[in-house]
């Protein structure tokens, strides 16, 4: 697989911008399938990409081919998926449509539901799990910052597809494990729903130790599940998955020490989930906390902690006025 085989990112929205953007910086051929709106941004600014570092890269329109219709897909050779969920059927219905079949597809999606589906929807296409730990925030003028640290995961294949994704300021992995790095990544992104519930930024939600207490009983909750399940969750830090609630419930003074040095953090850094309830969008509460709820019920291990959290979220979405901004003694 050479830096020559074109990549289609279907659905740009701000992972999908950072992602392609970096791509297309490093001279990769990359399309953008996105919404007109977003194509429409991009040919006025072109992509500003930042970081809670010194990383700083301007992508001119003419360096990146943007398209809305899902003809763009018909020579992709990498086809990046970074939809929600919900929206991944449709994407596969696109793919199956108007790609080749030698492509190969990752999914580069929040939970495990998503690649399952394209599984499911893409027979006979080689589709591979993804995972990216960082945070990326849109701001005005096409910017897109990331605001968390972490390297992407994606699962071992045919091909050095990772050395195709890599770029210098954003490091691509592969694993045979991605299921266990999945898993990881999930107990982390349960947190996703708590730092929308409580509208605090993801730092002042760390330095929180009563929202951290929080966290880490909804951790143990979800890993006493997994354990029923036989599922060993590989974490994308330098803890064990089991480690984590015990580090988050030290004192703040020596849980900030120990956080420190395993996971930088953008001071205004807040969760995809804290975006999607203030813009009054759909939530991907079901593929995260409504995962561990299903697989409790499948064993009859209780979820108290998740169900609560989703329910909130619920409300929150139907309620359709933003972030709740509640306090940890609501859970």
């Amino acid at each position: 697989m050479t830096a020559a085989r074109s990549i289609t990112v279907a659905g740009a929205g701000a992972i999908g911008c950072f992602v392609g953007g970096m791509l297309a910086a490093q001279g990769r051929k990359v399309t953008l399938l996105a919404r007109p709106r977003m194509i429409e941004q991009i040919n006025k600014d072109g992509l500003h990409l930042t970081d809670f570092g010194s990383l700083s890269l301007a992508v001119m329109p003419s360096q990146i081919s943007l398209t809305d219709h899902p003809a763009g897909l018909t020579e992709a050779g990498v086809i990046l998926v970074t939809v929600k969920t919900a929206d991944t059927p449709d994407i596969a219905v696109m793919i199956a449509t108007y790609a080749p079949r030698n492509a190969v597809v990752v999914s580069l999606q929040n939970g495990l539901e998503a690649v399952n589906i394209l599984r499911k929807m893409l027979p006979g296409f080689d589709v591979r799990a993804g995972m990216v730990p960082f945070n990326i925030v849109r701001q005005p003028d096409s910017t897109f910052h990331r605001a968390t640290s972490g390297n992407i995961v994606i699962e071992a294949g045919p091909g050095a597809l990772a050395e195709l994704l890599a770029t210098p300021d954003m490091p691509v992995a592969e694993t045979g494990a991605i299921s266990d790095v999945q898993w990881g990544k999930l107990l982390i992104n349960l947190n996703n729903a708590l730092n929308a519930l409580s509208g605090l930024s993801l730092q002042q939600q760390l330095l929180s130790r009563s929202w951290r207490r929080v966290m880490a009983a909804q951790m143990v909750e979800a890993l006493t599940v997994l354990r029923a399940h036989g599922i060993r969750p590989l974490s994308n830090t330098p803890l064990p998955s089991r480690m984590i609630p015990w580090v988050l419930r030290l004192p703040t003074p020596l849980f900030s020490r120990i956080a420190s040095k395993m996971l930088t953090i953008d001071p205004k850094a807040r969760t995809s989930m804290f975006y999607d309830l203030e813009n009054r969008k759909p939530t991907e509460i079901d593929a995260l906390q409504g995962t561990i709820i299903g697989l409790g019920k499948s064993v009859s291990v209780p979820t108290p902690i998740c169900e609560r959290v989703s329910k909130l979220v619920k409300e929150a979405e139907k309620a359709g006025a933003g972030v709740p901004s509640l306090s940890p003694s609501d859970i």
